[in-house]
């Protein structure tokens, strides 16, 4: 008689976490700490303060402020004097908060990417298992077929 187990089908330990549900996708908030008070509250305070600074409100008030300092650079004639203005006054402050703004759109793209691509993955797994139940049925067919031509062969041989 033919052996029953023709493939024993050992799911990896990644596959075995997400179909358990114990895989979900990385969070922000699964990033920030966990442990004492100081480094809860510094890493809130972080994230505020980068949340207020990266809007182009905020790049727009620094321009302004920026720009209040202006007419006593000009008023310098001193080329270093406008060459410092615009180095360290207007584009240290404007963009900073500019590029916040741009990583902040980059990283809101880069997240909905990865998120796709873990759902990509779920479905890409859940079809996987779907193919192992798939070949486990058609498994059970061929042995069943093998076991009807061992009769067969045994009847015609007798």
């Amino acid at each position: 008689m033919p052996d029953d187990d023709i493939y024993d089908y050992v799911p990896h330990r990644r596959t075995q976490e997400k179909l358990a549900g114990s895989d979900k996708p990385v969070t922000v908030a699964a990033q920030l700490p966990t442990g004492n008070t100081m480094a809860r509250f510094n890493a809130w305070f972080a994230v505020k303060v980068t949340r207020g600074v990266g809007t182009m409100w905020c790049a727009y008030a620094f321009a302004a402020l920026a720009l209040i300092s202006l007419p006593e650079a000009i008023k310098s004639h001193s080329a270093v004097t406008l060459v410092s203005w615009i180095s360290q006054t207007f584009l240290q402050l404007v963009l900073l908060s500019v590029i916040i703004v741009g990583q902040n759109v980059l990283a809101a793209a880069a997240d909905k990417r990865s998120e796709a691509t873990y759902n990509d993955a779920d479905a890409v797994l859940h079809e996987a298992v779907k193919i192992q139940d798939h070949l486990a049925a058609q498994d059970q067919v061929l042995s069943d077929l093998l076991t009807k031509l061992a009769r067969v062969e045994a009847q015609s041989a007798s």
